[in-house]
Formats: structure tokens, C-alpha cells, sequence
């Protein structure tokens, strides 16, 4: 193969649409291309711009997160300064570990779960997963530890159904 062929995957490439500061580290992101396509989420930055050095000028300056755009093609998010843009596969990436309270009702349903059941399973108090369901914000640790369930609880259908 030379060096200008290409090859694909097979997985279409995140591009997004559109872009917007909302909160101190959050973005209003509309997706154009990828397996996002077609959604607006919120997605918080934080855990990506906290760790890496390169965006140590983003942290506790809302005025420069504020300036978030799109890059050329929709592929990166970039921001006023020096070489500060994160691409697309990386927002998208923190965006599927976000829940929004419409995910996460179709967590509840997809599992057969009641909000109390919810509470038990996740540590939270019965309030606290009906606000789930209907305002949010969901944290990071309650959406991964939806995914982990449901990973767990497929796992366990494997295992049931090798067993037999």
C-alpha cells in the first residue's frame, strides 16, 4: 500500500454542525456525521481540560472557553489563543459518556427498573433519580455506572445462557 491510499473503517468520522459555550467547561454540541448524527448534546469538557496540559489556558477562564467555534470542516472545536482545538472524536467521545434524562429513562426502561430500584443499584436517594428523569444534570459516575450495569447484566445473560 502506498503512503496515499487510504483505507476506511467502515465508522463514519464525528463532524459537528454547530458549537456553544453554556457553562463553565460545557459545550452545546449539534453533531452533522458519525454515530452522532442528528443529536444536540451537552457535553462537559472538564475531564479532557483539567488532565491536559495543552488546555491548562481554558481552566477557570470562562471568557476564553466562551470563544469556542467550529474549525474548518466541523472536525475540530478550536478557541481563541495558541494551537488550543480539540478534534471531534474526542467531544464525541465524552459525549457518549454523558446521559442526558431522556438516556437515562430509556436505561430505566431497557433494564425494567423502578426509580427506587434505580436508587439502590446507583447509591442515590429515591429524589434524586426522579430528578434524573426529568431535569438533570446526570454526573459522569451515575452515566458510566448505567453503561457498567448494563454491561454486567449482559455479561450475566452469556454466562446463564453457556451455563445451560
Amino acid at each position: 500500500m502506498s503512503a496515499s491510499e487510504r483505507v476506511d473503517s467502515g465508522v463514519p468520522l464525528p463532524r459537528m454542525a454547530g458549537v456553544r459555550a453554556v457553562a463553565p467547561l460545557t459545550l452545546l454540541v449539534s453533531w452533522v456525521e458519525g454515530t452522532r448524527a442528528g443529536r444536540t448534546d451537552m457535553v462537559d469538557l472538564a475531564p479532557v481540560i483539567e488532565t491536559l496540559k495543552i488546555f491548562r489556558p481554558l481552566r477557570k477562564n470562562e471568557a476564553l472557553f466562551a470563544t469556542a467555534r467550529l474549525g474548518e470542516d466541523g472536525d475540530t472545536v478550536v478557541w481563541a489563543g495558541d494551537n488550543l482545538e480539540m478534534h471531534a472524536e474526542t467531544v464525541e467521545s465524552l459525549a457518549e459518556q454523558a446521559m442526558s434524562p431522556q438516556d437515562f429513562v430509556a436505561f430505566l426502561k431497557r433494564n425494567r427498573l423502578t426509580q427506587e430500584a434505580a436508587a439502590t443499584i446507583l447509591g442515590y436517594s429515591r429524589r434524586q433519580i426522579g430528578y434524573f428523569t426529568t431535569t438533570g444534570p446526570i454526573p459522569r459516575v451515575v452515566s458510566l455506572a448505567c453503561k457498567g450495569y448494563e454491561a454486567e447484566q449482559a455479561r450475566q445473560r452469556i454466562t446463564d445462557t453457556v451455563r445451560m
